[in-house]
């Protein structure tokens, strides 16, 4: 507006000042809305792809003992594949680990063997709080995923390590603690087969599921150890303080006492190393993993799932009351959820990249479906948030 003629009479001035504070205060909604939805959508993309970066892979080794510790992000890889040699997968099976987790009421993959060919997650073990969880999946005749499982409780206690043993054959699955059976399973049962295919420690090779702890110990081997076995090699371990096994029987056999470099050599019969890397990594990120094979019952999946709700629904209060008084459109409501679905997908999308986080269409449909409970709060009484709105005092410059 042009400025006001010098020496124009008082009445002229007060009645342009007026225009100029009227025509001030009815677009001064429109530079709170624009302002609240500017930074409501710098803030979700932060909390969506934050830290931006593959961050440093935290594993270093112990100090004066064998060893390495896994920090929130770190992990360790094979330098290539347990190869197959029984095809039938008859063939009994056994598995050791010494470790200590930092936590006991935190969740994370301890490590997962991932066959390339079938693109599976053949074996895993993962921590599910004080308790632990096996995990295998094969393939069937019609390429469909068959997994199966078993949960073994109490196995982690706080400040304690522990030394465990998988011995799976023809009567089905042990898995022993320091040397004692806690877990008979007849009807679970493992094969060589399973235990074949890149090892992935520390986290999941489709997702960040990372664990943290001390890792002192892995041997992999194509028997079914016996309970004399079991105990005598747990025997050794407390009585000597280090992981040692007769190095013949095992096919894989890391006792971490390098202490220094980024190598861990395998002293059994497949010479399959390990490496850490110098990020985080994350071996076969998947984009958008459909929600039905992302579904849990456990609470952990479902508090997940009422954030990423509750998180957009101030973006669909916001946007739609934008889209309503500033830029009156006809189906406000239909565009702030579509535009809620694309901010959501492109964070989804960017999200395959980042290894600390997921790509899923859960958070999708959480996310539309947040937008689209911020669109009905505000729907219901647009009314008192326009009052709202114009009570918020405001000076004219």
């Amino acid at each position: 507006m042009s400025q006001v003629a010098k020496g124009s009479p008082p009445r002229v001035v007060t009645f342009v000042k007026t225009q100029v504070y009227a025509r001030a205060r009815r677009f001064a909604p429109d530079r709170i809305l624009g302002s609240l939805c500017v930074c409501i959508l710098f803030g979700m993309l932060v909390a969506g792809l934050w830290p931006f970066h593959r961050p440093r892979n935290d594993v270093t080794w112990l100090r004066n003992t064998d060893g390495v510790k896994i920090g929130d992000y770190g992990t360790l890889l094979s330098s290539s594949t347990f190869d197959r040699y029984d095809s039938e997968g008859q063939a009994p099976c056994s598995l050791e680990i010494w470790l200590q987790p930092y936590e006991t009421n935190v969740t994370g993959t301890l490590l997962a063997l991932h066959y390339p060919a079938e693109n599976i997650q053949t074996f895993s073990l993962r921590q599910d709080g004080p308790d632990l969880e096996l995990k295998v999946e094969r393939r069937d005749a019609q390429h469909r995923t068959i997994t199966s499982g078993i949960l073994v409780d109490n196995v982690f206690h706080k400040g304690e390590p522990a030394f465990l043993t998988i011995a799976s054959g023809e009567q089905g699955t042990i898995v022993y603690r320091n040397g004692v059976s806690i877990k008979t399973a007849p009807w679970f049962r493992m094969s060589s087969v399973d235990l074949t295919g890149q090892l992935v420690v520390g986290t999941s090779p489709f997702k960040n599921d990372s664990w943290s702890g001390q890792l002192r110990g892995l041997a992999i081997y194509k028997q079914e150890l016996t309970p004399e076995e079991v105990l005598r090699h747990y025997y050794t371990l407390a009585t000597k303080g280090r992981y040692t096994v007769e190095n013949d029987l095992a096919a894989a056999l890391y006792l971490f006492d390098e202490h220094s470099g980024n190598v861990v050599h395998d002293h059994g019969t497949s010479r399959v190393d390990l490496y850490i890397p110098e990020k985080y990594t994350i071996l076969h990120e998947k984009l958008l993993e459909p929600a039905w094979r992302e579904f849990d019952l456990r609470w952990g999946y479902w508090k997940r799932a009422l954030i990423n709700v509750f998180g957009f629904v101030p973006f669909g209060f916001f946007f739609c009351a934008y889209l309503s008084l500033t830029k009156p459109l006809n189906r406000a409501a239909v565009a702030t959820v579509g535009l809620g679905l694309t901010v959501s997908l492109t964070i989804e999308v960017l999200q395959a990249y980042l290894p600390t986080r997921d790509s899923g269409t859960t958070d999708l449909i959480t996310n539309t479906l947040g937008t689209a409970l911020g669109v009905m709060l505000y729907r219901w009484k647009p009314s008192l948030f326009t009052e709202t709105l114009n009570r918020i005092p405001f000076t004219a410059a």
